[in-house]
């Protein structure tokens, strides 16, 4: 077993640790100040490349033979794809803190290299594979939206630098963020999801048209919304994009409850459990969202709704299906690494014995409680409220992600 996904796992997980304790410094004081400055910059980037993105290309890694059945175009290039993201991150994240226009450049064009070697290397895999369907084509599209992230970005960063089309710089912005958490974030999950659901459900003869309607609303909604910051100053275009969002988001709960009504296992581990309840939290949150964008249009784009809307998708629904999702994922990594050619031997651990399935519940439980506290804390502008649930947010989080990590000392 290739040993690729476990660096970038380990990276993400470290990672997210680092994140924790950086906003345990703060008191999540971060989330209250400007967000477009240095110290913003690096708790955002720290989260989303240093965690959840460092963690999601390691799980493509390990699953793209699932779902095309097929090695990995190039082993070896994943390995260099690895070395260039993250000293790039690292340096990146140094140069947030330190103020280093220099730093931050240079680390942006190796991190940029990290990111379409990734590109390239998935990307030629699926290809040679031939195995199209909503599983892959979600996969491909969402490895696509991360490399143009990856150009918004340095695009934004030549602009600044340069000043050559300053008017331009609010547009790449926005595009960036949009592709990077819808697109990148959002087909990579629920494309997964259509593999890795049914097969902890044990889930058979499920219909599958909805993967595809899904698939369709939302690509439709990762372009109009990026298109939106290029061409629509009235922002319609962009809540029309929210309108196919949020459709979509709906159309794959329901999706989500076919597989489970065709489940052969009654129950497919608190961590996935867990993520079918987050979903279904995310869709009545993001229903509620898009009323509130067509009531007050004109607030849309403000620094608070943006926050909460920010943090509910990022920090709520992104952050907490790839905790659920590690709790089997992790397990599964380590028992086939360790022990998989041991199988079946007296004195074999079960894959079950590696994670206590009791503290798995209690955490992720914790995790979305205090979560919950933090988006309403966003949601009126209360600094004790975000304070004190970020806090303890943060701890409960280091503690869940010990527990994940102590899976790789049995």
């Amino acid at each position: 077993m290739s040993r690729l996904p476990f660096f970038f796992i380990l990276t993400g997980i470290i990672g997210f640790v680092l994140f924790q304790i950086a906003s345990l410094s703060s008191l999540t004081g971060w989330l209250g100040e400007e967000l477009r400055s240095p110290g913003g910059w690096f708790h955002a980037h720290l989260f989303v490349l240093g965690w959840a993105t460092s963690l999601a290309m390691g799980a493509v890694y390990q699953l793209i033979n699932v779902i095309t059945q097929s090695a990995i175009y190039s082993e070896r290039l994943g390995y260099v794809n690895y070395v260039c993201f993250t000293i790039g991150l690292c340096g990146l994240l140094y140069g947030f803190m330190d103020g280093e226009i220099y730093w931050i450049a240079g680390s942006a064009g190796l991190l940029l290299i990290g990111i379409l070697l990734f590109g390239w290397n998935i990307g030629v895999t699926l290809i040679r594979a031939r195995a199209w369907n909503p599983v892959t084509i979600s996969a491909a599209c969402s490895v696509l939206y991360l490399v143009l992230t990856g150009l918004t970005g340095m695009g934004m960063g030549l602009n600044f630098a340069g000043g050559w089309m300053l008017d331009a710089h609010e547009s790449l912005f926005g595009a960036h963020i949009w592709m990077g958490t819808i697109g990148w974030f959002g087909l990579l999950i629920t494309g997964f999801s259509y593999k890795m659901l049914p097969m902890f459900y044990l889930a058979h003869d499920y219909p599958e048209k909805l993967q595809t309607v899904v698939l369709l609303l939302w690509n439709a909604s990762v372009l109009a919304g990026a298109l939106s910051f290029f061409i629509d100053s009235n922002a319609i275009l962009l809540r029309l994009a929210l309108l196919m969002l949020v459709a979509a988001v709906l159309l794959y709960n329901v999706h989500l409850l076919q597989i489970k009504r065709k489940r052969h296992k009654r129950h497919p581990g608190s961590g996935i459990q867990a993520s079918v309840y987050a979903n279904q939290a995310f869709a009545c949150m993001l229903t509620l969202m898009l009323v509130y964008a067509c009531l007050y249009p004109d607030r849309m784009l403000n620094s608070g709704p943006i926050t909460v809307a920010g943090w509910l998708y990022l920090g709520g629904w992104v952050s907490f299906t790839i905790l659920s999702y590690a709790s089997k994922i992790v397990p599964f990594l380590w028992w086939t690494h360790k022990y998989g050619k041991q199988a079946g031997k007296p004195g074999t651990p079960l894959m079950a014995h590696l994670l206590d399935e009791k503290k798995v519940r209690i955490g992720l439980a914790a995790i979305g409680l205090a979560s919950l506290a933090l988006l309403a804390g966003l949601a009126i502008g209360s600094s004790t409220l975000i304070s004190l649930s970020g806090t303890i947010l943060s701890l409960f989080s280091i503690a869940y992600m010990a527990i994940i990590g102590l899976v790789f000392t049995r």
